[in-house]
């Protein structure tokens, strides 16, 4: 009797042994779960971070705004250089508005001869012009530029180098260049500064937001009142 006695005291123990050994497992595999579930948040959050930096970066390193046609100047004939440079523009494929407001944008400027860091004045955004020489004329009335070497009278090239941007295509007249508009740069030189033939011209469009649009052009012998830069 004494023997099944102690046989029994010892199956107790061993039974009490494998609770507290299944209570631990189930404590462990709690604690697992709990873990595993912190660790896969943190990756999620880290992979949209990631996510949300590289497309940043893209947006960043790639520019918003492209060329969308022919680069012109335009020929003074008595000097035999140009006294207007234009560049249509357009969204660049796959990024969004671009914000062409004079405090949002630079443009720098350089030839053979010269170079200047941000020759821009503002744009011309309350309705859509249809040629270089109306937009000048607006440009003028609004102070854009001191003289307008285009006018029908009393034509003159402006005191200083300067660039304004207005719009061919305008859908909501605002200064935000959207998807379905066309704007042009239009840079109007002083007289000491009109670009000649064999001269090398680089324009570089740096807005707030994406990488730099530079263009360059090498000035061929003019012939044309408005010369095809392409």
């Amino acid at each position: 009797m004494a023997e099944n006695k102690r046989f029994r005291i010892g199956a107790k123990r061993r039974g009490i042994i494998g609770i507290e050994a299944a209570i631990v497992l189930i404590a462990f595999v709690i604690v697992a779960a709990a873990l595993s579930f912190v660790v896969l948040n943190m990756g999620f959050s880290t992979t949209q971070k990631a996510k949300t930096t590289i497309g940043s970066g893209l947006q960043t390193s790639s520019s918003v705004v492209s060329v969308s046609g022919t680069v012109v100047g335009h020929l003074n004939s008595t000097a035999a250089a140009l006294d207007v440079i234009t560049y249509p523009l357009k969204v660049a494929s796959g990024s969004e508005s671009v914000d062409l407001e004079k405090s949002a944008v630079a443009i720098k400027y350089l030839s053979h001869t010269i170079s200047y860091d941000n020759i821009y004045n503002g744009t011309l955004s309350d309705k859509s012009y249809g040629s270089l020489s109306a937009a000048l004329a607006q440009a003028k009335t609004n102070g854009l530029i001191d003289q307008n070497p285009l006018a029908t009278s009393g034509a003159k090239n402006p005191s200083k180098t300067v660039a304004i941007i207005y719009w061919s295509t305008n859908t909501n007249n605002n200064n935000v260049l959207d998807k379905s508009e066309t704007a042009v740069l239009a840079i109007v030189f002083q007289n000491s500064d009109m670009p000649k033939a064999l001269d090398e011209v680089t324009t570089e469009v740096t807005p707030s937001i994406g990488a730099p649009l530079t263009v360059t052009r090498d000035i061929p012998t003019l012939t044309d009142s408005f010369q095809d830069l392409t």
